[in-house]
């Protein structure tokens, strides 16, 4: 079967500075997938890639069996978490609506009067059901909490059957709970629609249960593989060119210990600020601080 997406001997720059380069990797269709790294290590840079928002500067790279570009119309995406005032009044139906026709000119017909209307409100309310937020998509979105919220936008980047969702930091600013959930709902979507899943992720440990596989990118490159074969000590090692120690806790959450200051960003992947200390050592693998 073909992959969902393919690099190989991939290498990606920014303004003409290098991001990484040597990446060979392979998703397969109807994984659930994180990516993982530090800030300025590539996760972005990675999804650019897979969108065609960003041609590699070598190597190759396929999705879904086509060029990014070619690809671009059966994917899902959500970018970095947007905010919704407490004061905004759209329901959050017509924010699924959105992903149908948020890009036409005009409003849409009422259901009664167009097939094609009443074909998406029957969509519309297939996928909200799906998402698990029919008892308050009705509501405005800004009285929603932040997990309500996100379970539309989900909503609204599966509106048009994709077969892969490209989500980026959708965790952000989310509870424990409301990680777990929402990791929980794309492992469900994964499972039973056949969806691809690639999420961009700060700590792995609230959706690693969940997961298939994990793509971790630092020190220019990037590794791919099973969580537990990857955030090991010896492969992270070697991906930062440094001494790390991967420590699991009695609970099974893994903390990644000693990594450098990668282009002098600080925080992010890896449950650490750069310093080794203990204090630095209780912070979760793949967390990083806010965008700024």
């Amino acid at each position: 079967m073909t992959e969902a997406i393919s690099l190989s001997g991939a290498a990606a720059s920014r303004g003409g500075a290098p991001v990484w380069s040597g990446v060979d990797l392979g998703i397969a269709r109807g994984e659930f997938v994180a990516v993982l790294g530090p800030n300025g290590a590539g996760k972005s840079t990675f999804l650019d890639v897979a969108l065609g928002l960003l041609p590699l500067s070598a190597g190759g790279v396929s999705v879904l069996g086509a060029t990014p570009r070619a690809a671009r119309a059966r994917i899902g995406y959500l970018p970095q978490r947007r905010s919704f005032d407490a004061s905004t009044r759209v329901r959050g139906v017509d924010v699924v609506r959105l992903g149908l026709d948020g890009a036409r000119w005009g409003l849409p017909l009422p259901a009664a009067l167009s097939g094609s209307a009443r074909a998406a409100r029957a969509k519309v309310a297939e996928v909200v059901e799906l998402v698990g937020a029919s008892a308050y998509a009705e509501r405005p979105i800004g009285s929603l909490s932040g997990g309500e919220q996100q379970r539309l936008l989900i909503g609204q980047a599966l509106v048009r059957d994709p077969e892969m969702l490209l989500l980026d930091e959708p965790l952000d600013s989310l509870d424990l709970p409301n990680q777990a959930a929402v990791a929980a709902l794309v492992q469900r979507i994964c499972r039973t629609q056949g969806v691809t899943v690639v999420l961009v992720a700060h700590d792995v440990n609230p959706i690693l249960g969940y997961l298939d596989r994990v793509v971790y990118f630092a020190g220019g490159h990037g590794v791919e593989g099973p969580p537990r074969e990857v955030i090991r000590a010896d492969v992270l090692s070697e991906l930062y060119g440094s001494p790390i120690e991967v420590v699991e806790t009695r609970s099974g959450r893994l903390i990644v210990v000693g990594t450098p200051d990668a282009g002098g960003h600080s925080g992010d992947c890896g449950g650490h600020d750069h310093a080794a200390d203990e204090r630095q050592a209780e912070r979760p693998v793949a967390e990083r601080e806010p965008a700024g």
